[in-house]
């Protein structure tokens, strides 16, 4: 329980403000997502999101650390990382087009809950009865939001759970690379590679469209929200313990279906709402207990 205990360089309250209005950055951009791929083809809005996040790592990181942007032990896995969060950024970029913004992200956090069942067999973690109940809480919430009858687009949904089972790749493979490899440089690779897979998916799409500069802006600020939240999100867990930040990602259902609400008038209807109220308990229950119980029974 050592990570839980304050240290002289932990500033907890700043660390909570960090995520939350990380959170919000990351719900902005995908309200701002589903708003260009109800205009634009999905690769095309993409190339530019990731194109601005490129040159913001070699306009500010770059200079600072060199070449220790890209240095990475085990390559291959780094890069085949990258891919899978261009396919994550694809399908969502699908499933927001056809599917509220808050409906979308609820459906995205069954991942957290899968990672943890498949880290048993593959890294072998043990879980314990209440890890495997707020699991069950979760994946119940889940299922509310997907429920037949509420109204959501059913190819919308398929592209949404697609979604969610390549983030659960993509995070078990950063959970395993993490032991080897730099945030920055993980980061770095899943940037450019995603800047490559949309500009190429983009190309038969040059026919089409061209986005209005207004909109070209927006697509920027896709990439701004998205770079900057991964330096909060360091930042956070460097000053303040990871059983005290983790909880806060599950804001980022709140803040997508307020932002949903606001910019679309998409309201979740009552069992919705239970749903996404049942994921961020059961979500942030986990990330708690799972800290609090560390070095002892884990879940």
């Amino acid at each position: 329980m050592t990570d839980s205990l304050p240290q002289p360089n932990q500033r907890p309250l700043l660390a909570i403000m960090l995520v939350a209005v990380t959170t919000l950055f990351f719900a902005a951009a995908d309200t701002i997502g589903k708003e260009m791929a109800m205009k634009y083809p999905v690769p095309v809005m993409q190339a530019i999101r990731y194109l601005a996040s490129t040159v913001l790592l070699f306009a500010f990181v770059y200079p600072k650390i060199g070449a220790r942007l890209w240095q990475t032990q085990k390559t291959k896995q780094v890069m085949f990382r990258g891919l899978l969060l261009s396919f994550a950024s694809l399908t969502m970029g699908h499933a927001l087009r056809l599917i509220p913004v808050g409906e979308a992200v609820s459906i995205l956090y069954l991942s957290p809950f899968a990672v943890m069942a498949l880290a048993v067999p593959l890294f072998g973690e043990k879980v314990s009865p209440l890890g495997w109940f707020l699991a069950v809480l979760g994946f119940s919430g889940v299922l509310l939001v997907l429920r037949p009858g509420g109204g959501l687009d059913p190819v919308g949904v398929i592209y949404a759970v697609v979604n969610a089972g390549i983030a659960t790749a993509f995070h078990l493979m950063t959970r395993s690379l993490s032991k080897t490899e730099s945030a920055i440089a993980m980061l770095f690779y899943a940037t450019i590679n995603g800047a490559a897979f949309f500009v190429l998916t983009s190309i038969p799409h040059l026919s089409g469209p061209v986005p209005a500069l207004f909109d070209i802006g927006l697509m920027v600020l896709m990439g701004l929200f998205a770079t900057l939240g991964h330096f909060f999100f360091a930042a956070a867990y460097k000053i303040a313990p990871a059983s005290l930040v983790a909880p806060i990602n599950y804001m980022h259902i709140v803040w997508a279906a307020v932002l949903g609400w606001l910019v679309f008038n998409h309201l979740p209807d009552r069992v919705s709402v239970f749903g996404m109220a049942l994921i961020i308990v059961a979500g942030a229950a986990l990330a708690l207990n799972a800290h609090y119980v560390k070095g002892r029974t884990k879940i």
